[in-house]
């Protein structure tokens, strides 16, 4: 057994042994998940005979009695365990989702019961603080010296409401001249116990948002091309989503195509070729890019003043527009270079 997992495991033993009633360490071992999942009040009681208000009673008495145990040093074996928590907690930032902490302590993708083992030993322990969880966070991790829950609420809520008054996504530099920190990355472990953030390709934002959390194919897309800040072949985009950090990242090239041709976000600008309707691009024939390019000139334009023109919006062959600008239902030769409305 890896050796952080036997001084944790060591830790629970020990603190277990200080609740001496058979009941009491079922109790907390069904409500902390320590042996299995996780049971709720009602559960335990009907398997006990006892009410759900007798059993959250019991459940509080005996977490006292291991917080008073842990202060006054009573469970030899907590201080290692306690140490190895407050070590990844401040690699990793002062600050954790219970989630991540464990990951890395375990070194691998941590088991149910091992999360609950490291929540257990935090529960009591007075060198770390938990945030529960609810709505608005994750729960979560901290060490004690650097605040309690109610601090790290507060400060990830001021790191969420900095966000949004920004009205995009920021990074961590951006918030770093904002707020006082010691260093960035005591910021982003905060915000990474926020459930209304979250990040993108080195951008925090609010997590309604579709550049830091895209949750279809189409917001992936638009990532993509945003990221990119330039026109893409379909076959191109669906490649870098698949090579990309998105959560589900499956997709097919004809999926990508397909949703390319529905979203009014993206203008097919060229053979397979797509941009951003931001940048610029509008949607429509060569001839009616031309038409609309004439209809804003004071006068005729020249032959280059209108490929100059229809080329910012359209990736396209000048001879393409050329042939186009023959349509004498449509444009009227002025001389032997300029052109205007027929």
């Amino acid at each position: 057994m890896d050796q952080n997992a036997e001084i944790l495991k060591k830790a629970i033993k020990g603190s277990l042994k200080i609740i001496e009633q058979d009941r009491e360490r079922e109790i907390i071992s069904r409500r902390f998940g320590l042996k299995g999942s996780r049971e709720t009040l009602e559960q335990i009681g009907e398997m006990l005979s006892i009410t759900r208000e007798r059993v959250r009673q019991l459940e509080k008495a005996i977490l006292i009695r291991l917080q008073i145990c842990a202060e006054e040093g009573e469970i030899p074996e907590l201080p290692a365990a306690e140490k190895i928590i407050i070590r990844n907690l401040t690699e990793m930032g002062r600050v954790a989702k219970l989630s991540d902490l464990a990951d890395k302590i375990y070194d691998k993708k941590a088991t149910a019961q091992e999360r609950a083992g490291i929540y257990f030993i935090a529960t009591f322990s007075q060198s770390l603080t938990i945030v529960e969880e609810n709505d608005k966070y994750h729960v979560s991790v901290g060490i004690a010296e650097y605040g309690d829950s109610l601090k790290l609420r507060e400060r990830a809520d001021e790191i969420v409401a900095i966000i949004r008054k920004n009205k995009r996504p920021m990074t961590l530099d951006e918030l770093d001249n904002v707020l006082n920190y010691e260093h960035p990355d005591h910021i982003r472990a905060v915000a990474s116990i926020s459930k209304l953030l979250a990040t993108l390709n080195g951008l925090w934002g609010l997590a309604k948002w579709p550049s830091v959390n895209p949750k279809n194919i189409r917001d992936k897309i638009f990532v993509i091309l945003e990221t990119k800040k330039e026109p893409m072949h379909f076959s191109e985009i669906a490649k870098e989503i698949q090579e990309s950090n998105f959560k589900r990242k499956n997709v097919t090239v004809q999926a990508i195509h397909n949703e390319l041709i529905k979203d009014d976000r993206f203008v097919l600008i060229g053979r397979g070729i797509y941009a951003l309707s931001t940048w610029g691009y509008k949607k429509g024939t060569i001839s009616e890019i031309i038409t609309s390019v004439l209809e804003k000139a004071d006068g005729p334009l020249t032959r280059e003043e209108i490929v100059k023109q229809v080329l910012r919006v359209r990736k396209v062959k000048e001879t393409t527009i050329l042939l186009n600008l023959q349509n004498k239902k449509l444009f009227k030769k002025i001389d032997r270079n300029s052109y205007t409305l027929a």
